[in-house]
């Protein structure tokens, strides 16, 4: 029999093979496969760069063994502004392509606190980046991390390191990790790292860099190197020097040279080993007026980021000039961040000259309590975006500030600037600013519980309690030690959350609004869930019911909690009754984040009875708005539920395409 190449035709397209056809199909959809987001975390290289080739051979021979499927790790120490980043973002902007899965970076003193590093909070954001919803539960985060790069080729770039432990937990399957840190960190030897300390430039290849940016017309050698010695062989302070001579034809070297050894001693050591005093002393002076009040906020403000924003907010005049400035003589740089503001950080050494040279303004303390109230309004006001109705004790504010186009946006952004609300938050406290701190934390509620930044949550509620006490503030006490209970109770410190309450409930008697009073009863009545105590749960679901009554979201939001209690203690029929009355009202006053949650609690409800034909009905209705609204999380509990459901039904096609979608959102 002859062979021949068969090709088919359906519906005008051309296939090769056979094609078997049933009768009639229906429509034929074929999905592409989601590609995983490629990140891009790395900042860009910066100009000339001389002199570390030894460095970069480093980096390539790690990049070997990555190739082969391997893990490399390089780290690099040194002294601030000697160029350890600027060496690695040089790397891998010319070897992006041996990375296919992306280059992420973590600055790890913006999750640091009181010596220790907020590790499940970092991971979280990447695998965010990578496209994969981190567990809710912190530890479960690490081994997720280690599954999402498990066949991913990324290069980490894990800035401000301290400790070899730090390290060790963040090392993914495969790739490659380059470490820079200012402590020598010998131990990671011990995990295959090469390690290699980053020197100053010599006094040549200082001068090599220089002549780069200047030309060869100006300046002597020897000048150049005395420029080199005065600046500690630091990329950092050559480069804000070097920008200064650009803008300026006429300006002489030696007078460069000259005005710096004039200089010496006028600030105490920046750096250990190494003086910059002098050297920003003179970028300092020659910044305009505008320029000058950016660097005195840089200097006061007690966060790592700045924004026009802000700048504007506390006086500084044409603040995109300024930060313009400032970036063009290396004093900031740009922030890659979720959210579609601009922010821009200043490297630690430019931080402490600028704190020095702001610690003496007459207006200094008027200048903080700007950033304070800037940082207090904005997040006033994306706590309202989000959440338009939930209960707050406090009176709204900022609505002079910038707002934001939606929740999700106002979310962002508040997730974007957590380093700088801890920081302000800390010092409010430490100025004794009482109804800034307790105020922050109130807003801050949304941003800590939907993210589950649970360091930052505890520390900052516990200077809330205090303040709220200072303040004479019972209700707000109440809010702060609830909130705080909230965080121990996902964090399944029972007990931790149960004192909060017993101390919250003190204060009972002297705070007048019921609502406020009501989500003790609420955060009760998680813990008896959590207790395996049912019937207690709907005592205080009901109890918190009756506290919210005329208050329509506040009662959609009880009749949810109150519900699942009522499925827990087997009483599913009164459950759907009190859940058709909240449905029907959140759909009557647009309450949309609520009515994307009670169909989820309803199938539930439908499963108990045996009508599994309901809950499923039920589960899609809450996939369906969770997926339109962007809430992952909730859209995944709805098809864990659907999968449960088909396979009790014997439905195997249904199964495997909520498992399919729940991939889809895993990543």
């Amino acid at each position: 029999m002859d062979r021949r190449e068969v090709v088919n035709t359906v519906s005008g397209a051309t296939v090769g093979g056979h094609v078997v056809q049933a009768e009639s199909i229906g429509s034929l959809h074929i999905h592409e496969r989601t590609q995983p987001p490629r990140p891009r975390q790395i900042r860009s290289a910066h100009g000339l760069f001389v002199n570390r080739e030894p460095e970069l051979a480093a980096l390539t021979g790690a990049l070997d063994r990555v190739r082969t499927g391997g893990l490399g790790l390089v780290v690099f120490t040194g002294l601030g502004g000697v160029g350890k980043t600027e060496l690695i973002v040089r790397f891998a902007e010319e070897h992006r392509e041996h990375f296919p899965g992306g280059d992420l970076y973590a600055d790890l003193r913006a999750y640091r606190h009181q010596g220790g590093v907020d590790l499940p909070e970092l991971l979280a954001g990447f695998l965010r980046a990578l496209g994969t919803e981190p567990p809710a539960m912190e530890a479960e985060r690490f081994t997720a991390f280690r599954t999402a790069t498990a066949e991913r080729r990324c290069l980490f770039f894990l800035d401000n390191v301290e400790h070899a432990a730090e390290v060790r937990a963040l090392l993914p399957s495969s790739g490659l990790v380059v470490v820079a840190s200012r402590r020598r960190l010998p131990a990671l030897r011990t995990d295959g790292a090469e390690v290699r300390q980053l020197g100053p430039l010599s006094a040549t290849a200082g001068a090599e860099l220089v002549r780069g940016w200047v030309g060869s017309g100006r300046g002597s050698d020897g000048e150049l190197a005395e420029l080199v010695e005065l600046c500690g062989g630091l990329p950092l302070a050559l480069n804000a020097v070097g920008s200064q001579l650009l803008d300026r034809d006429g300006l002489p070297v030696d007078r460069v040279v000259a005005e710096l050894h004039d200089r010496e001693g006028r600030l105490a050591m920046l750096e250990e080993e190494s003086d910059l005093g002098a050297t920003y002393d003179l970028v300092y002076e020659r910044l305009t007026d505008e320029g000058r009040a950016l660097y005195h906020l840089i200097g006061v403000h007690p966060g790592p980021f700045v924004s026009a924003e802000l700048a504007r907010a506390v006086g500084v005049r044409r603040p995109e000039r300024a930060i313009k400035e400032l970036r063009g003589v290396h004093l900031l740089d740009e922030v890659r961040d979720g959210d579609r503001e601009d922010r821009f950080r200043a490297h630690d050494v430019v931080r402490l000259h600028a704190f020095g040279r702001a610690r003496d303004l007459p207006d200094r303390t008027e200048l903080l309590a700007g950033v304070v109230a800037y940082y207090r309004g904005r997040a006033s006001l994306a706590d309202r975006v989000m959440s338009e109705r939930r209960l707050r004790v406090q009176a709204p504010s900022g609505d002079e500030l910038p707002g934001f186009a939606s929740g999700s946006a106002a979310l962002e952004w508040l997730y974007a600037e957590r380093a700088d609300f801890r920081a302000v938050v800390e010092e409010a406290a430490e100025r004794g600013w009482h109804g800034e701190v307790w105020r922050l934390c109130e807003s801050l509620w949304l941003l800590y519980q939907g993210r589950k930044l649970y360091q930052d949550w505890i520390a900052t509620h516990r200077l809330g309690i205090e303040s709220a006490q200072w303040d004479n503030r019972p209700d707000a006490v109440v809010r702060m030690r609830n909130q705080l209970a909230r965080a121990h109770h996902e964090r399944e410190e029972y007990r931790l959350a149960a004192e909060q309450l017993a101390l919250a409930t003190e204060q009972v008697p002297l705070v007048t609004d019921r609502q406020v009073v009501g989500v003790l009863y609420e955060t009760d009545g998680l813990l008896c869930l959590a207790d395996g105590r049912p019937a207690d749960a709907v005592e205080r679901f009901t109890l918190a019911l009756e506290a919210n009554r005329g208050d329509g979201h506040g009662e959609i939001v009880q009749s949810y909690n109150l519900a699942q209690a009522l499925i827990a203690d087997g009483r599913p029929e009164e459950a759907l009754v009190l859940l058709a009355e909240a449905g029907a009202r959140a759909e009557r006053t647009r309450d949309d984040d609520m009515s994307m949650k009670l169909p989820l609690v309803r199938a539930r409800a439908h499963r108990a009875l045996g009508q599994l034909d309901l809950a499923v009905a039920q589960a899609e209705d809450c996939a369906r708005r969770a997926e339109e609204r962007g809430y992952p999380a909730k859209e995944a509990q709805a098809h864990t539920l659907l999968v449960t459901l088909a396979e009790e039904r014997g439905d195997a096609e249904s199964a495997e395409r909520s498992r399919a979608r729940l991939r889809e959102i895993v990543g």
